[in-house]
């Protein structure tokens, strides 16, 4: 298999929301909201793909200064091609944009819980959120 990954290519809203949904990610992502999904990848400032062919598999979505931290907020993996290392390359490809001491961030998705420890992440005791009001 061969996975090409891009800072670069644009990204439509059905093929990330596509893509969402193939992931699982999209069970925790406002997919029938095509105005918030437009403005979740225009205002991210650091956005990476995976491609087979033309066929968007992953993506890591970021907001960052890239000097002090990156907030990794959606780390997205079609299903039919986990567990062969995409995300981790993902979340190399998005440090490499990044500067050197430059922290990564994330909340995990309670299916991902146990995936981040071993590409060296630390689980950090004090992360707090703030849910929008209904």
């Amino acid at each position: 298999m061969n996975i090409a990954y891009s800072s670069t290519l644009k990204i439509s809203v059905d093929q990330a929301i596509d893509l969402y949904i193939r992931s699982t990610l999209g069970e925790r992502r406002p997919i029938h909201n095509r105005h918030a999904f437009e403005n979740m990848f225009r205002h991210a400032n650091l956005i990476i793909s995976a491609w087979d062919g033309d066929k968007l598999i992953g993506i890591s979505r970021s907001l960052t200064d890239f000097s002090y931290v990156a907030y990794l907020s959606d780390l997205a993996v079609d299903a039919l091609y986990q567990k062969q290392g995409i995300g981790k390359q993902l979340i190399e490809n998005t440090k490499l944009q990044l500067e050197p001491e430059c922290m990564l961030v994330l909340l995990a998705a309670p299916k991902a819980r146990e995936y981040y420890g071993p590409l060296g992440f630390e689980q950090h005791p004090s992360a707090w959120t703030l849910k929008k009001s209904q």
